[in-house]
């Protein structure tokens, strides 16, 4: 397999403004549809969406792309809040115009745990009616995925952050690759943090700014290949989900991942505090 075949691409963008250095907004239709036609030619097959990603299932719907063949995993929230599970994966599928997906994972994990079990044995019963290929996980934390197998859930698939900087996963993947887990990772452009103008970023990223500065500095354009093949290179990773906003990005990361340097190991001793890896505590910006 090449490792552009293991490129995933990431929906978000589609549905709603996202990313901290995102200054175009959501993806209009017409480029969604370009998009996709380049990722098939390509080799790309998997989108990777979700209930929570405004628009983008209805988008995804529109485009027609269950209709052309791609794998299309998405994400349920706690039924306390969004309504059941089944209810949830029907409407899924009313937006995405197919009747089955490729995966669905829980978007809350954590949720599965608080006295609210029944929505991972809603999943199961969607795997066992052949509506899903595989169930999992979307996790946060490394402690997320022992709390869950602790309880005796043991999902088929999990999206993890991994980029540069981010390795928390690390072990945790390899342990569940060898068992037969697949493996996707989402995060290696760290929501664009990667590109920023570092000048305009607020105090909370004042650890980051020299580091990526630096990146920068020596990778110049090809900072996105360098990061993007990184991860790909991986052999505990099957996919890597990335988002685009236009065709010209996929593009351009395509061409570039080839002929791309390899970046060394991030030394041990620069760790990296988990509220800069974490975007769900960056503040508004």
């Amino acid at each position: 397999m090449s490792i552009i075949n293991k490129i995933g691409i990431g929906t978000v963008q589609f549905g709603m403004d996202y990313g901290v250095s995102n200054r175009a907004g959501r993806t209009s239709l017409d480029e969604v549809d370009k998009i996709l036609e380049y990722a098939q030619r390509m080799g790309i097959n998997l989108l990777d969406t979700a209930r929570s990603y405004g628009d983008a299932e209805a988008v995804l719907g529109a485009s027609g792309a269950a209709a052309e063949g791609f794998n299309i995993v998405s994400k349920f929230m706690p039924s306390k809040t969004d309504g059941s599970v089944s209810l949830q994966f029907q409407q899924a599928c009313q937006k995405l115009k197919t009747d089955r997906l490729y995966a669905y994972l829980s978007h809350r994990p954590l949720s599965l745990l608080d006295n609210n079990k029944e929505d991972w044995a809603a999943a199961q019963l969607l795997k066992t009616q052949n509506r899903v290929q595989k169930i999992g996980v979307s996790l946060n934390d490394p402690e997320e995925l022992d709390r869950l197998n602790g309880e005796g859930i043991n999902p088929d698939i999990v999206q993890v952050p991994y980029n540069y900087f981010d390795n928390r996963f690390k072990s945790q993947m390899i342990r569940l690759k060898t068992q037969g887990c697949e493996v996707h990772s989402r995060s290696v452009f760290l929501q664009g943090l990667f590109f920023a103008d570092i000048d305009t970023l607020p105090p909370f990223f004042y650890e980051i700014k020299v580091r990526v500065k630096k990146l920068q500095i020596k990778y110049g354009t090809g900072l996105p290949n360098v990061l993007l093949k990184y991860v790909l290179k991986l052999p505990f990773i099957d996919k890597v989900i990335i988002g685009v906003e236009n065709v010209r990005q996929i593009k351009e990361n395509i061409r570039g991942i080839m002929n791309a340097v390899d970046i060394p190991e991030i030394n041990a001793n620069e760790s990296i505090s988990g509220n800069i890896l974490s975007p769900s505590n960056w503040p508004k910006v």
